[in-house]
C-alpha cells in the first residue's frame, strides 16, 4: 500500500511537472509571437506606488507621443494630471485607473482593457527594486494574454524586493489564471 502511495505521488509530481512547463512554454510562444507582432511597444503602463513613476512615464510618453498611457493606482488625478501636461502630453492620451489595490491587481484590472486595444507590447514602468517582481506577474498575467512587456525601471536608492514577495505574487498570479480572483480580498491588509 505504501508504495501505491509513493507511486501516485511521484506520478502526480511529474503530471503536474509537465503542466507546469507546457503552460511555461504556451506563455514564451505567446510572448514571442506578441514580440514579432508588434516589435515596439503600442502603449505605456506605468504602476502606481512611488512618486517618481509617472514623471518617468511623461517623458517616455513626450518621446513617443503615438502611445497611449496607462496609469494603475498612481498619483491623485489632480498631480498626474500635472505631471503629463508639463511634459506636453495630452490628457486624452493618459488613462488614469484606480482599481488595482496591489501589484498583481495592477496587471489583472487592465489586462482586458489592453487587450480590447489591440495592444500586444507595452512599455511597463515602475521603480527599480520593484521590477523583478513586476515582470514575474506580468510573464503570467500578460504573457497569458499574449502582451510582451520592455521594463523601464525608475531609479531609487532601495534594495530589490526579497525573493517571498516574488513567489507569493506569482502564486497570486497563478490562481488567477485559474479561478479568476488574485486572492487580494482574503487580506485586510492587501500586499502592495
Amino acid at each position: 500500500m505504501a508504495k501505491s502511495v509513493q507511486r501516485l505521488s511521484l506520478y502526480g509530481a511529474i503530471t503536474a511537472t509537465v503542466i507546469g512547463l507546457a503552460v511555461i512554454f504556451v506563455i514564451q510562444l505567446k510572448l514571442s509571437f506578441a514580440r514579432h507582432q508588434s516589435q515596439a511597444p503600442q502603449a505605456i503602463l506605468v504602476l502606481g506606488g512611488d512618486h517618481k513613476r509617472e514623471p518617468t512615464a511623461a517623458r517616455l510618453a513626450a518621446q513617443h507621443p503615438q502611445l497611449e498611457v496607462w496609469v494603475s493606482s498612481g498619483l491623485l488625478p489632480s498631480k498626474a494630471n500635472r505631471i503629463f501636461l508639463t511634459e506636453s502630453v495630452p490628457l486624452s492620451r493618459v488613462n488614469l485607473d484606480y482599481s488595482a489595490t496591489d501589484t498583481v491587481t495592477n496587471f489583472t484590472t487592465l489586462v482586458a482593457q489592453l487587450q480590447a486595444n489591440n495592444i500586444q507590447h507595452i512599455y511597463l514602468v515602475t521603480s527599480d527594486f520593484h521590477m523583478h517582481r513586476s515582470k514575474a506577474i506580468a510573464f503570467w498575467i500578460l504573457g497569458s494574454r499574449g502582451i510582451a512587456y520592455t521594463p523601464v525601471a525608475v531609479p531609487s536608492n532601495q534594495a530589490p524586493e526579497p525573493h517571498h514577495k516574488i513567489l507569493r505574487d506569482v502564486a497570486r498570479s497563478w490562481l488567477w489564471l485559474l479561478t479568476g480572483r488574485t486572492g487580494s480580498s482574503l487580506d485586510p491588509n492587501p500586499p502592495v
